[in-house]
């Protein structure tokens, strides 16, 4: 007798929690905190990873050549592993993560995609990639990785009985619980997921939500919007509390505080510039998704290199690891597009409000900290910007082809960063004594005009509007909130109606099973589509009504 009273005491308490807190609270707290000791400890981890390699470099100053090595060999090797390892352990894990959760979202069966071992590749292979400083980003596999944490959560949860008992959420095994009492359940948990996943990667709760709906949802249960705000307020006030408490903060900011003046931020005259660059960021996003693509099929339709590379599988990620690396070297040519800073010093020095040139003098400027890495004696700010922007583009839409854990958000969003920042420095070199109103006269900041470009550029590779909430709970400041979103509608409206998203474009490019977007000017190929499904659908019915015979 005495030996069944903790039982019983465990089980009272257990109903006890679950009748006054409720199943899906607990849950979304569990997943919210796990989510955020997962982002933090990966933050912190991949930043060892850049110090050890700026160490290496800076300790062999007297050797240029021994710098060179040290420059691109550490890369290479983590890329490398990243890429052996996520293809030994679950191949699932390779890329952003969010095609596939689309997919998923709306019922398609993907064996192994929300299992363990997919988790562990996805979170080492992903640490070793941004770790070594590959232009990659990592807000596609974060939103993978919470639905993956949702997925082994509802596992977990499935002992204790309730509404999690077995079958799991969809996917732990082999998707077979579809069509189960549980699957809208677990259908609006995953969602939760992966607003999740976008909360805790940038502390922005309510971007990520609507970020999340956006890249993932036809139709969205409002009954579900409750659940992701709260886990992804709580993750992202997690994560912010970690770094306090490690001592990275004072207090809970914004990760990439800027300090523009609030009084008047901009003048009515700038709009046009701002519409200039959602415009132009809007062909830059359609030409990024393109660009992407080509460089996939280029290599799936030379059959000689492609058999070649399937036999040695980690060639094609070090050569571009090698080739990158090798352009990104400071000494050479890197020290004409800010080679040695990495994206998030990069994003940092972009955000600046202070003006970097006026009247393309860069010595006017106090160049100090990160900020130095834009000045050369021999070329203006100008130039370089120019440079790093061609340079990262296509070295972004390449390294996002290599087959290790990794998502484009980031280093387009560092890119529109700089393409704003390109277009307020010319502001401010065109109008040296800022803009005259009322007697008053207020200087350009081109800190802001580079959060437009931000913002545009990865709204217009994405289709989403949402990254203009997303920037500002980055930036902690929402006073350029019109011209952000004028910047960011007129960039989706010229993206969407050359090129599908980027998340689209892979889920062609990989095959997926889903019915993609209606876009414009092609409706030619609606009734093809109609009917490919409906056979689908028919075949689905027919197999069910002989399961329900039998």
């Amino acid at each position: 007798m005495l030996c069944c009273l903790p039982t019983v005491c465990t089980v009272r308490c257990q109903k006890f929690l679950i009748s006054r807190v409720g199943e899906d609270w607990i849950f979304l707290i569990l997943l919210g905190l796990v989510m955020a000791l997962v982002s933090w400890v990966m933050d912190f981890c991949i930043a060892v990873c850049q110090q050890a390699q700026t160490w290496m470099y800076g300790g062999l100053d007297s050797n240029v050549f021994l710098q060179y090595l040290a420059w691109v060999t550490y890369p290479v090797v983590l890329i490398t592993f990243s890429a052996g390892f996520t293809q030994i352990l679950a191949p699932q894990a390779v890329g952003s993560g969010i095609p596939e959760m689309k997919t998923i979202l709306r019922g398609v069966v993907l064996k192994e995609y929300l299992t363990l071992k997919t988790f562990v590749a996805k979170v080492i292979g992903l640490t070793c990639a941004l770790g070594s400083g590959m232009p990659l980003g990592k807000e596609g596999p974060f939103v993978h990785i919470a639905s993956l944490c949702a997925a082994l959560l509802s596992k977990f949860m499935s002992l204790f009985g309730g509404i999690y008992e077995e079958p799991g959420l969809v996917g732990i095994k082999d998707f077979s619980l579809l069509g189960t009492k549980n699957e809208s359940r677990n259908i609006e948990m995953l969602a939760a997921a992966c607003a999740v996943g976008v909360g805790c990667c940038f502390a922005a709760p309510i971007g990520g939500v609507l970020f999340s709906i956006e890249v993932t949802s036809t139709f969205f249960a409002v009954r579900n919007y409750w659940r992701g705000f709260f886990a992804a307020t709580f993750s992202a006030f997690i994560f912010r509390v970690l770094a306090v408490w490690n001592r990275e903060e004072e207090t809970i900011t914004a990760l990439f505080k800027t300090r523009f003046r609030l009084d008047f931020p901009f003048d009515l005259q700038e709009l046009p510039a701002f519409a200039v660059i959602g415009i132009a960021s809007g062909f830059g996003g359609a030409l990024f998704v393109y660009l992407n693509r080509l460089i996939v099929q280029f290599m799936r339709k030379q059959k000689t290199i492609n058999k070649f590379l399937m036999k040695k599988r980690l060639l094609y990620p070090a050569l571009v690891t090698l080739l990158i690396s090798t352009l990104t070297f400071p000494p050479g040519f890197g020290q004409y597009m800010a080679g040695k800073l990495t994206q998030k010093e990069s994003l940092v020095t972009l955000l600046d409000n202070r003006t970097w040139a006026k009247q393309g003098i860069a010595e006017e400027f106090d160049y100090i900290g990160h900020s130095q890495a834009w000045q050369h004696p021999q070329v203006n700010v100008f130039v370089t910007l120019v440079i790093f922007i061609v340079m990262k583009f296509w070295m972004s839409a390449l390294a996002t082809t290599i087959p290790v854990p990794c998502g484009a958000f980031m280093p387009v969003f560092v890119i529109g960063a700089a393409f704003g920042r390109l277009v307020g420095e010319s502001m401010a070199a065109w109008f040296p004594d800022g803009i005259h109103s009322d007697g008053f006269i207020y200087p350009i900041v081109p800190g802001g005009y580079a959060v437009v470009g931000a913002a545009a550029l990865s709204g217009a590779v994405t289709h989403t509007v949402s990254t203009a909430v997303i920037v500002f709970e980055l930036t902690g400041q929402i006073s350029h909130i019109l011209p952000v979103m004028i910047a960011v509608i007129l960039a989706n409206a010229v993206a969407q109606s050359l090129q599908p998203s980027l998340y689209d474009s892979i889920i062609r490019i990989k095959k997926l099973p889903y019915l993609p977007e209606l876009g414009w000017g092609h409706h030619e190929y609606v009734q093809h589509d109609i009917y490919s499904v409906v056979v689908s659908l028919e075949c689905s019915a027919a197999i069910h009504r002989q399961v329900k015979l039998f």
